[in-house]
């Protein structure tokens, strides 16, 4: 059950094998109703023989049913070889019966070989093997005149028609189970993805038990990325590794990627985002979750509004001033407004090109020649604004704590004029 997935081929085998069901029962009526009457009973002391030996096959020449030391195992395969036979012999009695009975027990069987975590292939090759067995031993008793061979054409197609309604049943019940643990192990991972990311935090035993029940190895940390699906959120989910955790039903979209800095994570997280864009969180301890998803849906926001490069993965540990100015922009104004409120005594243009020298001098530690150099002017442009801003701001412009709270609400004002407008 890798990737907690149930292929689509096996997905839709449930109404195929309803349907193949239905048609084997009406097919096998033929065959058994041409049977002459008694010959059940005729038949009856020799499977006990055919029984046996079919087992023994079955244990021989299949590895998966070798349990030599297992009694318990082997009182199950003994059971599922004799219902098989006897329930071949209840329709030869019976050829107008519904064969309920022996759908329901392969049904049963079928449920049993998901739960044991096998393919049908197994069970398969033991229902082929079963019956050339059991053909073999008829043909023996037809040889030793112990059965009519004029029966011997009608009996071959009814044990081979019974052996598809066994095949039958039995994908229908291992279908069925499959659906059914995928969807309990779903509702299990969808709990635990809500559980990692609650806030408050849940204790790390709850997440380690509910992790363990989910099958989902815990992590030394994980990372959650929130996923910007848009107009795709109508089409399928993106196809997600195994161990990775993720809820779709919801906006945005919410990964859950278990030690994030592990060898081939990254190339596994761009596989799964299918180029959507998204924003991944900071790496963070098992209970801390929230903090993670916090962080990331704040990036994605802010890369919606072009604030962050519209790169498809945002990671917010190469943005953290960016997503600390932004966590509260409403006193990133009021910095502003304290601080750069003589920019306003002068125009627009010429506002802007105070403010750009400014930040430059901030950033450059007031070094006239970097300036110019980063903003392509002659060093005595620079300084000819630098006298200006002095005459604007006087003192102020020397004071080491409103120089970097200058700087920090410049650099928010910047990114939000590069920002595209909506």
């Amino acid at each position: 059950m890798n990737g907690f997935r149930i292929p689509a081929s096996e997905a839709t085998m449930t109404a195929v094998t309803a349907v193949t069901a239905t048609g084997v029962a009406d097919a096998v009526d033929g065959p058994f109703k041409s049977f002459p009457s008694g010959l059940h009973d005729q038949l009856r002391p020799f499977f006990a023989d055919i029984t046996e030996e079919v087992v023994r096959a079955i244990r021989t020449e299949i590895p998966e049913y070798a349990r030599p030391t297992d009694d318990t195992y082997m009182q199950v395969v003994h059971q599922g070889v004799e219902h098989a036979l006897q329930g071949f012999l209840q329709r030869m009695a019976e050829p107008d019966g519904d064969g309920e009975p022996v759908r329901a027990t392969y049904q049963r069987i079928g449920r049993g070989e998901a739960d044991e975590g096998r393919s049908l292939d197994a069970f398969q090759s033991a229902l082929r093997l079963g019956a050339r067995v059991a053909w073999r031993r008829i043909n023996a008793l037809v040889d030793a005149d112990l059965l009519p061979r004029h029966v011997l054409a009608a009996f071959g197609e009814a044990l081979f028609l019974h052996l598809d309604q066994m095949a039958a049943a039995t994908t229908t019940g291992y279908t069925e189970a499959r659906l059914h643990a995928a969807g309990e192990l779903r509702q299990r991972r969808t709990r635990l993805i809500d559980l990692l990311i609650v806030d408050p935090p849940a204790s790390v035993a709850a997440l380690t038990e509910l992790a363990h029940t989910a099958q989902w190895p815990v992590p030394r940390s994980l990372a959650v990325v929130v996923i910007d699906r848009g107009s795709r959120a109508a089409g399928p989910p993106p196809i997600v590794p195994p161990e990775f955790l993720a809820r779709f039903d919801v906006r945005p979209a919410v990964l859950v990627v278990p030690d994030p800095e592990g060898p081939g994570r990254a190339r596994a997280v761009a596989g799964a985002l299918q180029g959507l864009r998204a924003a991944m969180g900071p790496n963070v301890a098992l209970q801390e979750g929230a903090r993670s998803l916090r962080w990331a849906t704040e990036a994605l926001d802010l890369a919606r509004r072009g604030v962050l490069p519209d790169t498809r993965l945002v990671r917010c540990r190469d943005h953290l001033a960016t997503l600390l100015l932004f966590r509260d922009e409403a006193l990133v104004d009021a910095m502003a407004d304290r601080h750069l409120r003589p920019l306003d005594r002068v125009r627009l243009p010429q506002r802007e090109r105070l403010a750009e020298t400014l930040l430059s001098w901030l950033e450059c530690g007031h070094n006239a020649s970097e300036v110019a150099a980063r903003l392509a002017v002659h060093p005595q442009t620079v300084r000819y604004r630098m006298r200006q801003l002095d005459e604007l701001f006087g003192d102020r412009l020397h004071d080491p704590t409103a120089q970097f709270e200058m700087q920090l609400a410049l650099r928010a004002l910047n990114l939000r004029r590069a920002a595209p407008k909506r």
